[in-house]
């Protein structure tokens, strides 16, 4: 099979904490001839994947990097504190950078908040990736800042996490290298922006044609004839004679009346 024979697919990837299931959904019910594959990367990876051949688009956390890609911010991410079940931020309904300033703030190389001024204490050495930090607040170590999909995706039972005031947020959107902005990824811009099978912009499916007035079927019965005139219908069918009033039979200058006394 040649290049130009190769079946059509689509190449989607994500950053941890994306959970791409509902517009897959909507791909499959769609475009059900042509494949969707969901490709992971890490975030810091995310945009390199982008540009070479292994993804046509993906979901990545914002900022993007460089002006060769597109992106469409989809969301904000609340930012939490993860933190053991037994910890004293654990009985409040969310806490403020200002309450993390005697903790050790753990700082993973590959955090996606952007932080101006980390809160806390900075710990001795940063841990290489989210999931070792996570690792670290279970021993007690100390605590972690990062958007809750992240702390869902981390989830221990013993530890929780609290929304966390006053901390960077993370935003997520939909990127894709500019110049490849190809017919299907154009039709995944339009799942994710919520367009109907039947937008204008949307090419997944022609828009039904509009159908002419065709003229009322002849059913081959007998046509109802016009009304015939009222003035001319009146006697119709009655020929006069004889005893009928008014008619050409009556006496001429015939008069009734009563009777004279005599």
């Amino acid at each position: 099979m040649t290049d130009s024979q190769v079946a059509p697919s689509f190449r989607l990837a994500y950053v941890p904490g994306v959970t791409p299931t509902k517009w897959v959904r909507i791909w499959n019910e769609r475009l059900p001839d042509i494949p969707l594959t969901l490709v992971a990367v890490p975030a810091a990876e995310a945009f390199d994947v982008l540009r070479g051949p292994d993804a046509d688009a993906g979901f990545v956390r914002l900022p993007v990097d460089g002006t060769d890609l597109s992106a469409i911010p989809l969301y904000t991410e609340t930012t939490v504190v993860v933190i053991p079940k037994d910890h004293v931020v654990a009985a409040v309904e969310e806490a403020s950078c200002e309450d993390l300033a005697d903790e050790i703030v753990l700082h993973p190389l590959d955090d996606t908040l952007e932080w101006e001024q980390l809160p806390g204490r900075p710990a001795h050495e940063r841990p290489a990736t989210t999931a070792d930090a996570i690792e670290l607040v279970a021993a007690g170590v100390g605590v972690l800042a990062v958007p809750q999909s992240l702390a869902r995706l981390h989830h221990r039972k013993d530890l929780t996490y609290r929304p966390l005031t006053g901390a960077p947020e993370s935003r997520i959107a939909l990127s894709w290298p500019e110049e490849e902005t190809t017919e299907l990824v154009e039709d995944f811009i339009g799942i994710v922006r919520g367009r109907t099978v039947n937008s204008s912009r949307g090419r997944t499916q022609p828009a039904p044609a509009k159908q002419t007035k065709s003229k009322r079927p002849d059913t081959g019965g007998a046509r109802r004839k016009p009304a015939a005139d009222k003035s001319a219908g009146k006697s119709a069918g009655k020929p006069a004679g004889k005893g009928s009033r008014g008619g050409s039979g009556a006496a001429k200058g015939g008069k009734r009346g009563k009777p004279r006394r005599k």
